[in-house]
């Protein structure tokens, strides 16, 4: 109830803006938060600051809120951990964070994680109840690092995590963007023709009574296709892209089917690859540096490596853990990591530092993915040129052909 009060105190306070001078008659201005204009002029005065125009802010016509992303949960966490590492209370910090930011879904997060502080939950209770923005692998980290009173290294470790992590995501999505991208817009430019071009053409040869090859007719009823049924085709282009993401979330078994196919896609399915044994090996590390036990840690990085046959392998591995089998013997009887990781776990093992040999697994797999991905854009951009090229040469050869013709007979 308490809590709830203290919510509801907060929801009612509004922003004032004002102007005004201090006791040494220096212009000043900002912004308070008051429950009303009274109350907010008598804190001023009692700052000793003379009030010469006060406003409720308005709110903007268009808002600024974005999604929050991980990216602004990775820079949240490298501010807490370099404010707690310097000494600021945890509630100090929140509230320094909380006013540098721009966005105001992630200010208000903020807020409501200092709330959840405030009233006697640990930090891991209180990001637990977002799980949109703090998965179970960041909450269990927290936790770990609350335990052993390393709170601020395990926050500047995490931020590091989300950083890679998030830095190997963003070079596949951008692989894959370019010739997606590159693709709509030949469609686009095809349909145009089409529609606007290909019309002007046919009319000119009518006109002339000349019989057009077959390739020209070929694209002569596309044309008429295009321009009686465009509707249909758009909607079915439309229909099977929101089709395929719906049954995607909603079935289980398909989004499975996918994650297997993936892995065997020629060139593509070699980066997947990598990038789910560079997870796999990046998180576990981070765990088991943060005192989390092998077991939990494997339960945790089942949900992470983002992909079913590695996530089922890693349970598997988790089973077998617990039942007194070594990490690099369990994670061969998978037979899905490659040699060198299973040989680093041994090592690892052997001399006690598993974490630091995984680190350097990961490592090597991060750049293995940052290379690959360089090397397919390379490759995909001539490729994807031929075919924006040969759609379009059609095009024109299929229009220009009975010109030809025509001129051969003159």
């Amino acid at each position: 109830m308490a809590k709830l009060a203290q919510q509801r105190k907060l929801d009612d306070l509004k922003v004032f803006v004002w102007n005004g001078v201090d006791r040494v008659g220096k212009k000043m201005k900002g912004e308070l938060q008051a429950k009303n204009a009274t109350l907010a002029k008598n804190e001023l005065r009692r700052q000793g600051i003379q009030i010469k125009k006060i406003n409720k802010k308005a709110k903007p016509l268009f808002s600024k809120a974005k999604p929050i992303k991980p990216q602004d949960i990775s820079l949240f966490s490298r501010q807490l951990a370099t404010m707690m590492e310097s000494g600021v209370p945890m509630v100090q910090a929140f509230e320094i964070i909380e006013g540098g930011q721009a966005n105001p879904k992630m200010a208000q997060l903020i807020n409501d994680i200092k709330t959840e502080v405030q009233s006697g939950s640990t930090l891991a209770d209180s990001l637990a109840k977002h799980p949109l923005q703090f998965d179970e692998l960041y909450c269990n980290l927290v936790a770990a690092g609350e335990k052993a009173g390393v709170l601020d290294e395990l926050l500047d470790t995490i931020a590091t995590y989300k950083e890679r992590t998030e830095e190997i995501k963003g070079k596949i999505k951008k692989a894959m963007f370019y010739p997606l991208a590159v693709l709509a817009v030949a469609i686009g430019v095809t349909i145009l023709l089409l529609v606007k071009v290909v019309p002007e053409f046919q009319n000119m040869f009518t006109s002339f009574g000349a019989d057009l090859p077959g390739l020209t007719l070929m694209v002569v009823d596309a044309s008429h296709f295009m321009q009686d049924y465009w509707f249909v085709v758009v909607g079915i282009i439309f229909g099977v892209v929101f089709g395929f993401i719906q049954f995607k979330k909603r079935s289980i078994k398909f989004a499975h089917f996918l994650d297997r196919l993936s892995l065997k896609i020629p060139i593509v399915g070699g980066i997947l690859y990598d990038a789910a044994v560079a997870r796999f090996c990046r998180t576990l590390s981070t765990t088991f540096r943060a005192g989390v036990p092998l077991v939990e840690g494997l339960d945790t990085v089942s949900g992470a490596v983002g992909n079913v046959v590695f996530r089922d392998a890693v349970l598997k591995i988790k089973d077998d853990v617990s039942t007194g089998h070594q990490l690099q013997l369990s994670m061969s009887q998978t037979q899905l990591f490659p040699h060198m990781v299973v040989q680093m776990a041994a090592i690892g093992e052997e001399s006690g530092n598993l974490d630091a040999m995984l680190a350097k697994s990961a490592d090597y797999y991060e750049n293995e993915v940052a290379n690959a991905v360089d090397a397919l854009s390379s490759l995909l951009e001539p490729i994807v040129m031929v075919v924006v090229g040969g759609l379009v040469g059609v095009m024109v050869v299929a229009m220009y052909l009975p010109i030809f013709k025509m001129a051969s007979v003159f």
